[in-house]
């Protein structure tokens, strides 16, 4: 089989081929993957900076969707031939990766395995974020930076379906086109606008969503009005702003952190709740997974240079079959 993998520290991604096929071990089951989403995540795992990265080697890709192929032992299901999604944290650019069987979360009929391998990561970050830490209430004014990323479109969506008044701010009006057709109210360009003035103007903010962080951020901070709720997402401009807490008490404010990921270690019930919310809603037709881009495993790193460079808007997949 084929894999995308990071073999050794500093030694970037490659594509290796004629690999074996691996062996399903306890609480596992094997996957036929058809189709991984890419994250920022990725190209901070290849320059070794990401927060949770495994030992190299190992293979790239952190979300994907296939048809079980294999049970390990004392695995009971879900059936070999079931259409699955599974966040795995790596594995998943590859023909075959084995996975937890307990976060196999098998799909609706209705969603096919690119729209799939686009959903877990983008929209249970931005429904967490927004819903379990944020609180956003319905008729509270938010702020989306990065609106036509992977995570920031999926906030606009969500941020609308839940009663806000949403500001879009992205690089560009063919960005912020993308986030307009996703519901939001008002465009801030992050190009040409002074993002606080633009944000006070429109009488400041309740809520921010940031995976930009740096000016953005800092911009953002300064337009919040008393007890605004910060979350800090990521970090998608290399710049982690420092936060000075004599601001914070002076306006009630509150940075909350999110990252989605570790509720699966000490809260994985705030993910499934908010994961059945979410396919509920797809399924109801209140949520349209933007993907920008469909790649085949052979042009990965095309994919992820799309990333890189700002290229894509919602989310980039790979696709093996």
């Amino acid at each position: 089989m084929r894999a995308f993998r990071i073999t050794a520290p500093d030694a970037g991604a490659t594509l290796a081929e004629g690999l074996p096929r691996p062996e399903p071990g306890p609480g596992e089951l094997r996957l036929r993957i058809h189709a991984c989403g890419l994250n920022f995540a990725d190209l901070l795992m290849i320059e070794g900076k990401y927060q949770d990265m495994p030992e190299p080697p190992f293979t790239m890709g952190m979300e994907v969707a296939g048809e079980v192929d294999a049970l390990g032992p004392g695995v009971s299901g879900p059936a070999p031939g079931t259409r699955v999604a599974v966040f795995g944290g790596h594995g998943g650019l590859a023909d075959y990766g084995c996975f937890p069987a307990d976060r196999a979360v098998p799909l609706p009929d209705s969603m096919d395995h690119t729209e799939a391998a686009a959903f877990q990561v983008a929209y249970c970050t931005s429904h967490v974020a927004l819903e379990h830490r944020a609180r956003l209430q319905q008729g509270e004014t938010l702020l989306v930076l990065g609106a036509a990323g992977g995570v920031g479109l999926t906030a606009v969506e969500i941020g609308k379906l839940k009663g806000a008044r949403v500001i879009a701010c992205a690089r560009g009006r063919d960005k912020l086109a993308v986030a307009q057709r996703a519901g939001a109210d008002h465009l801030v360009d992050a190009e040409t606008e002074d993002i606080r003035q633009a944000c006070k103007d429109l009488g400041g903010l309740d809520v921010v969503y940031d995976p930009v962080g740096g000016e953005q951020f800092r911009a953002a901070f300064r337009a919040c009005r008393p007890e605004g709720r910060i979350l800090a997402i990521g970090f998608a401009s290399g710049d982690v702003p420092q936060i000075p807490a004599n601001h914070l008490l002076v306006k009630n404010l509150s940075v909350l952190g999110l990252y989605w990921g570790g509720y699966l270690r000490f809260r994985p019930e705030v993910l499934t709740g908010s994961l059945a919310t979410l396919l509920r809603w797809y399924e109801a037709g209140r949520l349209a997974p933007h993907v920008s881009h469909t790649l085949p495993l052979e042009r990965t790193e095309e994919a992820l240079d799309l990333l890189r460079r700002r290229k894509s808007t919602g989310k980039v997949v790979v696709t093996m079959r």
